[in-house]
């Protein structure tokens, strides 16, 4: 038998009691307890969460005592850093020209009225080209048209691009704030991308870098309310969040992304959050209902698209947003438009796609953190507002824009940029070197490829003709380059363009008003015609053909019928200028003077400041003329005044001035005429007769022999020379 076994000894806890021992276990209970209730500053202290994962959830105190000088000055030189590549890579769009929607705001009047902010608040509709309630965008266009006017585009450029730069900077102390590996790199690359570069370089897009900087310090606010609960950061993150909403409306994403940040930080949700983010919701609503129904009857669209067609479309929509944040390139500003079927097999790889990789991220939260998920989701739902779910005008053009992920693009770029610095940090040495060493690379290409992009916003051919390359199917692109090639008075290239837009759209009613106004600057007057007339059939209530046609049917010499044009088009609108002031010409070529008149005036009345308004001065003081009125030299003069070189009006002024009798003015006349054209023949000879008037009979006769030298087949001048020299013949004989 063998001997019966020694019992085995108790193993002994840390605690000095055994294993069944009650005490020990007691001790061990309740400093897990205390554990469990001790706030950690973000801390969740369960150990058997990923390393990650706990990184992840830490807020960062190691930096931010008040004696870590280098530290602090490590800080400010990255804070430098990011202030000089920002403002470095956006240098080619800093003097760029208002372009294409710039004129929205431009063009409104309250924007330019020192007593128009009142409008810009209480009268939305008075901005006439915005169809969304974001008036404080139009307050900061207000500010700045009030400091330096509308002269130069570069302060409003410079605005955006410090917007920018004071967004990358919260971005990058939210970051810091959570100690998520690789923080700065992260806010460089939000600073570089080239995704941004449509919310930064182009003017009108101040809505999206605006309401990032109220997104963001509304964002910082609650996070530091949530540290140390108190009212008046309470009251700052939500005033913060209603500033943002009253700048653009994506920003009504913000609770929920609130509510993801929570999640991450601890694994869970808790009533408290619901509760302390419920004074958000009715914000929101009010807001954001408010913006909806007046877009709704400023442009009211509809898509006919089902549920199941939405989603396809936003799975679409929300790859095409990843992967152009991963390879920025190209970037068209209007990219192609897809059909939307419930047949899509696109969309339906889309929406399995997007499905597969959240349910992934879901339960692979434990291996490789909340991480991860937290930032996909905080992506897909800050662009839920414009992922097709809820129509909009932009949606007839293309389904996504680069502006529409200026906020969005946090999430996913902060995951990737975290993931990469999480791994290399865990492979120290030339793994670590190597990973530093490429995320310089990539914030180098990204800044190359946003220099590149911000260059397209210098004017609005380099615009368009960026868009077109990109996306040849952008037929309003075509269009708009037409426009901006014949303000630039180059009117073959805007004709080779126009033909290509027409192409794409044969009854637009703008391609063909485009296509016949470069027709009718080339002088190719009855093709001109043509357009006009079909752009007339294809919109009888546009009244700009019918103004152009008139233009066409003056210039061929057909008066009657340009009158009759003229009508249409002030029928359409009594108060268009043009359309009174080439009535006014047409009826001076037919010899109706008064009316010519009446027609010239109240184009004049209606807009003092038409480019032509010496012109119609001149034609004003001819119709007078020809009526035998006193008034006429005061037209004249008015054409002078505007433009002392006018030629045609210096010599009919003389005119006039001579046949009062006013010879030492049309004299004084007569000389500033030659110093424009000193070969004039004509001009000579009436200097001449004018010199003859006062008898200054020597420097009449060498005008007199000038004119003749000038034209010898003019007998008037040698006729005024003859008698000249017969005058002062009879003076050397009678002295």
């Amino acid at each position: 038998m063998t001997a019966p076994k020694r019992p085995g000894r108790r193993r002994r806890d840390r605690d000095g009691a055994g294993n069944d021992g009650r005490p020990g276990r007691r001790r061990r209970d309740r400093a897990r307890r205390r554990d469990a209730a001790r706030p950690r500053n973000g801390r969740t202290g369960d150990r058997n969460r990923p390393r990650n994962e706990r990184n992840d959830a830490r807020t960062d105190t190691r930096t931010d005592g008040p004696t870590d000088g280098a530290n602090r000055r490590r800080r400010r030189l990255a804070a430098l850093a990011l202030g000089l590549l920002c403002l470095v890579i956006y240098l080619p769009a800093a003097d760029g020209e208002f372009l294409w929607d710039d004129a929205v705001f431009t063009d409104a009047a309250p924007v330019s009225d020192p007593s128009g902010l009142a409008d810009i608040w209480f009268s939305p509709s008075s901005i006439p080209n915005e169809g969304h309630y974001w008036p404080l965008v139009y307050t900061s266009f207000w500010l700045e048209h009030a400091l330096w006017g509308f002269e130069s585009s570069i302060p409003f450029h410079l605005t955006n691009i410090l917007l920018h730069l004071v967004n990358t900077l919260l971005l990058w102390g939210l970051l810091r704030r959570f100690s998520v590996p690789g923080a700065f790199v992260a806010a460089a690359v939000f600073a570089v991308h080239p995704v941004h570069v449509e919310a930064v370089a182009w003017v009108i897009e101040r809505k999206d870098v605006l309401s990032g900087l109220f997104y963001l310090t509304a964002a910082g606010a609650w996070f530091r309310f949530v540290e140390t609960p108190r009212k008046r950061t309470y009251a700052l993150s939500l005033g913060l969040f209603a500033a943002g909403l009253l700048s653009k409306s994506i920003v009504v994403t913000l609770p929920v992304a609130l509510l993801i940040a929570q999640w991450w930080r601890r694994g869970r949700i808790l009533a408290s959050d619901l509760r302390r983010l419920a004074p958000f919701a009715p914000v929101a609503v009010v807001i954001t209902l408010a913006d909806l129904s007046y877009y709704a009857g400023r442009e009211p669209v509809a898509f006919d698209y089902s549920l199941l067609e939405r989603a396809l479309l936003a799975s679409r929509a929300l790859w095409s947003y990843a992967l152009k944040l991963l390879w920025p390139s190209p970037l068209p500003v209007i990219y192609p438009r897809w059909e939307v079927t419930a047949a899509d097999l696109l969309g339906w790889a889309a929406l399995v796609g997007a499905l597969a990789v959240a349910a992934a991220l879901w339960f692979a939260r434990e291996r490789i953190g909340r991480g991860p998920l937290a930032g996909a989701a905080l992506f897909a739902v800050t662009l839920s507002p414009v992922l097709g779910f809820v129509d909009n005008v932009y949606m007839e053009f293309s389904f996504v824009a680069d502006r529409y992920q200026y906020l969005a693009s946090i999430g996913l770029a902060t995951t990737l940029v975290a993931a990469g610095a999480s791994f290399a940090a865990k492979r120290p040495g030339a793994v670590l070197v190597g990973s530093r060493w490429l995320a310089g690379a990539i914030v180098a290409a990204l800044s190359l490829l946003t220099w590149r992009q911000a260059g397209i916003y210098r004017d609005e051919i380099t615009f368009f003709r960026h868009i077109v390359a990109a996306n040849p199917e952008a037929h309003g692109a075509h269009g708009n380059l037409t426009i901006a090639l014949l303000d630039a008075d180059r009117p073959e290239e805007a004709l080779a363009t126009g033909l290509v837009a027409l192409e794409g759209e044969p009854d637009d009613v703008d391609h063909l008003n485009s296509l016949g106004l470069a027709l009718l600057r080339l002088e190719r007057l009855p093709e001109a015609a043509e357009y006009f007339e079909r752009a007339r059939a294809s919109d009888p209530d546009a009244v700009q053909p019918a103004q152009n046609l008139a233009e066409a049917r003056r210039k061929q010499g057909r008066y009657e019928e340009a009158v009759e044009a003229y009508g249409e088009a002030l029928e359409m609108d009594g108060e268009f200028a043009l359309a009174h002031a080439g009535l006014g010409e047409t009826l001076y070529h037919l010899g109706r003077h008064e009316e010519s008149l009446a027609a010239l005036r109240r184009a004049l009345t209606l807009d003092p400041a038409l480019p032509m308004a010496p012109t119609l001065h001149r034609l004003m003081g001819r119709s007078a003329q020809a009526l035998g009125r006193p008034d006429a030299a005061e037209f004249y003069e008015l054409t002078l005044a505007a433009d002392p070189r006018d030629t045609e009006a210096l010599n009919l002024l003389a005119v006039a001035r001579f046949g009062e009798e006013r010879f030492e003015d049309a004299l004084a006349l007569y000389r500033t005429l030659l110093e424009i054209v000193p070969e004039d023949a004509q001009t000579h000879t009436n200097l001449g007769a004018t010199l003859f008037h006062l008898d200054r009979l020597e420097e009449a006769a060498r005008s007199f022999e000038r004119a003749a030298a000038l034209d010898p087949s003019a007998e008037t001048p040698r006729a005024y020379l003859e008698e000249v020299l017969t005058i002062q013949r009879q003076r050397t004989a009678n002295p």
